[in-house]
């Protein structure tokens, strides 16, 4: 009996034992997530957001940026006194109203109370005064020559009220106000070399951190004074190559794919745990042609180029006939546009064109782009479209960040050594100045605005400052017609076409929405 009841006590003191190691096993496996942050929700809900671009970030200085997935990632985490709705329309933000003089001099904003930035300092008409003043004295800013240059003075006179007085009428202003972004005053004062890296917003994201080419994340800002439920972390991954970044939506690894390649969108539209969103937009497609250099100095050979290229064959071939051929300098959604008559495929007449140019038997020339298998087709389709006539062409691909440094880092004409550059420009649909000035104005040379083209006529830039400084939509109608015809017939563009914008999205998640310059807003994603 005693024997028999020792065993009973070894064996129930041998199964505390194995019970309690396990016990201490599973603390320390919990002890061991939470340390890494990686604790497993208890709704099973899922709390990041992966979200899959096309091409690299170039910087997180909102009042310094040029590209569509910069601009995309700052959403997320920066807000301006203004914004744009899903249509492109100005709406309020940070701004709870204002209100424009009648010369259109005047703008006074009243502003939203009780807002915190990131780092804990608060929003106030200090701090978008300190914001403002950045851009106004620094001329290497992108929104300096947009608008913040012609700022006369900045009052504040309460805490949550700003006045801004131009010098001069300028008509887009109120876009200007949208697109900058305000970041902490903190931060401009004491780590202004931080700010292209280490964003610090307003917004419902907070930035984490930013490993150039590989991902960008940022995490629910818990405070943010805007409502709504949204996902708790996103993850920005550049992704250049079409079909992984196809295969990452379908797996699930991505929740937003931007943009869905062309020659993909059957293949997704008929999974039934994907969305494929189509929307018209305002991004026109071209090719920059270097007017400053020969042989393309002649404009004669830059419309030969034109007649070279067959439009409706690049909307098929490269876009998989998602858009239209780009008919003016402008895409047609934009105000004030007037159609022109389209550079048709003339082979011979191109030919002729060359001949009359002294380059009856062709010539050798570069072409730049980034690596994104898209870009690669396009000028792929450039090269042999242009090889009919005698051209022939060289691609030369480079990373995103790079491309942009030796476009923008000549500060000369003569110091650039671009000769043809397939790019796209994103506009604001009720703002035609940024659909033409930074691209075609004199002033707006690289480094300072993107006329990669070097375009140079006196008459174009005397009427874009006129309808800049007057009120009179009719008169700026009538002048922005002439800007157009006279640009279209100068051809310092190869014109391509008129993107349709195609984004996916997995189904069990909302929130996501992209306007029509392209840009993408995650800001309200959240999982079903």
């Amino acid at each position: 009996m005693l024997q028999r009841k020792g065993w009973k006590i070894l064996l129930l003191v041998v199964f505390c034992a194995i019970f309690m190691v396990a016990c201490s096993d599973d603390k320390k496996e919990s002890n061991s997530s939470e340390g890494k942050g990686e604790k497993t929700p208890t709704t099973g809900k899922k709390e990041e957001l992966v979200v899959a671009v096309n091409e690299n970030f170039i910087s997180m200085d909102p009042h310094n940026t040029g590209d569509t997935n910069s601009g995309s990632a700052q959403s997320a985490m920066l807000e301006g006194l203004l914004g744009f709705d899903a249509e492109g329309q100005i709406i309020n933000v940070l701004a709870e109203d204002y209100s424009v003089s009648e010369d259109a001099l005047v703008y006074t904003f009243k502003l939203h109370q009780g807002i915190k930035f990131h780092d804990g300092e608060d929003f106030n008409a200090e701090a978008v005064k300190v914001n403002f003043e950045r851009i106004m004295k620094d001329k290497s800013l992108r929104l300096n020559s947009r608008g913040f240059s012609l700022i006369k003075k900045i009052e504040t006179p309460s805490e949550y009220e700003i006045i801004i007085t131009l010098k001069e009428t300028y008509s887009p202003m109120l876009t200007r106000f949208g697109v900058a972004k305000i970041i902490s005053p903190k931060l401009v004062k004491e780590n202004p070399a931080d700010i292209p890296k280490k964003p610090v917003g307003t917004g419902a994201y907070k930035f984490v951190e930013w490993v150039q080419g590989d991902h960008l994340s940022m995490e629910r800002f818990d405070d943010y004074w805007g409502k709504g439920e949204r996902v708790k972390k996103i993850t920005f991954k550049p992704v250049p190559e079409n079909g992984s970044r196809v295969a990452m939506l379908k797996t699930g690894e991505a929740g937003v794919i931007y943009p869905v390649p062309s020659q993909n969108i059957k293949e997704v539209e008929g999974n039934k745990d994907i969305q494929v969103n189509k929307i018209p937009s305002t991004i026109a497609r071209y090719v920059s042609i270097n007017t400053y250099k020969k042989p393309f100095n002649d404009v004669r050979v830059r419309q030969a180029f034109n007649y070279a290229v067959d439009k409706d064959a690049f909307i098929k071939v490269v876009n998989f006939g998602l858009g239209l051929p780009l008919d003016s300098i402008i895409p047609s959604k934009t105000i004030y546009y007037k159609q022109q008559e389209a550079y048709k495929q003339n082979i011979q007449k191109a030919k002729e064109l060359l001949k009359e140019a002294g380059y009856a038997d062709g010539f050798e020339a570069e072409i730049w782009g980034n690596t994104n298998s898209d870009t690669m087709k396009g000028m792929q389709f450039i090269q042999q479209q242009l090889k009919q006539i005698g051209v022939k062409v060289e691609i030369k691909s480079m990373e995103e960040g790079t491309l942009s440094d030796e476009i923008y880092g000549a500060q000369t004409p003569d110091d650039s050594k671009l000769q043809m550059w397939y790019v796209s420009w994103a506009s604001y649909a009720s703002d035609i100045t940024n659909a033409t000035k930074p691209l075609f104005h004199s002033s707006s040379f690289p480094p300072n605005g993107a006329n990669t083209a070097y375009y140079n006529n006196k008459e174009v830039d005397k009427w874009m400052d006129e309808a800049n400084s007057i009120s009179d939509k009719a008169k700026q109608e009538e002048l922005y017609a002439k800007v157009q015809e006279t640009i279209y017939k100068d051809a310092p563009w190869i014109f391509l076409g008129v993107d349709e914008i195609v984004y996916g999205v997995r189904s069990d998640l909302e929130g996501v929405v992209v306007d029509p310059p392209g840009g993408l807003n995650v800001k309200d994603a959240n999982f079903k």
